[in-house]
């Protein structure tokens, strides 16, 4: 994990609401799909940084995308090209798919997307097969769909039907899971999607990894703010334990 001052190098809107940025960290940074960055926000009376999923890292070039979704994020939307932003990266456990599992699914829901999208750029060269089902609220939240493109097979689906079929990530999944047979489930999404993707994997005996996203404060594992609950009593930093975990392990 290093601290950067990073150099914007693009920071457009791509769907309604939601934003791209790309920067240059100045060095290469060895990134592994499911990692985050926390960005700073570049204000001080906006002390905490925020949790960002990487999306695509080449080189020393970085792009995440994030939802407006306070002041914060309203103020990261404003950098300007060639404008600086304090960054730690890279952060987290990402997700780890073994040798022998040679089909994934993705399950992704809204900013649930991005970290998916880090998968495939990882995991298809490796020769895996990827499925992916990939879920937003309508169709002008859809985006990325170039970066999902790579898949195996790609499904997309809209709440209200206005892009693709009426359905969400994990009820698409669900009906394709038999033809599939995937040996791992990787996902990230709200918690909702996470606990209805829960239900459809037990009993099915396949892996299931999920990205949880909390709130955080340093990102390293030393406030405690994004404290998670785990099923047999204990309790998991999401920055410093994960953010992904067994989805048997962790209380949704």
């Amino acid at each position: 994990m290093k601290e950067v001052l990073a150099t914007v190098l693009a920071n457009a809107p791509i769907a309604e609401g939601v934003y791209s940025m790309t920067f240059s960290a100045g060095t290469p940074m060895p990134v592994r799909a499911g990692q985050f960055v926390n960005l700073g926000v570049g204000d001080g009376a906006h002390l905490l940084r925020r949790p960002i999923a990487i999306c695509k890292a080449e080189g020393e070039n970085i792009t995440v995308c994030y939802q407006l979704k306070g002041e914060g994020t309203r103020l990261l939307s404003r950098l300007p090209v060639g404008g600086k932003v304090s960054v730690l990266l890279p952060l987290g456990n990402g997700f780890f798919v073994r040798e022998e599992e040679k089909k994934i699914a993705l399950v992704g829901g809204g900013v649930g997307i991005f970290p998916m999208i880090s998968v495939l750029r990882e995991y298809v060269p490796k020769g895996k097969e990827i499925y992916s089902y990939i879920g937003f609220r309508n169709k002008n939240a859809v985006c990325c769909l170039d970066g999902l493109e790579k898949s195996t097979a790609l499904t997309v689906v809209t709440d209200d039907g206005s892009y693709g079929k009426k359905m969400n990530a994990v009820q698409a999944f669900a009906t394709d899971m038999d033809r599939v047979k995937p040996d791992v489930v990787l996902s990230c999404g709200p918690v909702p999607m996470l606990r209805a993707l829960k239900e459809v994997m037990q009993g099915t005996g396949i892996p299931c990894y999920v990205s949880l996203e909390e709130r955080m404060g340093c990102g390293i594992g030393a406030c405690l703010v994004c404290v998670c609950n785990k099923t047999d009593g204990a309790h998991a930093r999401v920055c410093k334990d994960g953010p992904v975990f067994n989805i048997e392990e962790v209380i949704l």
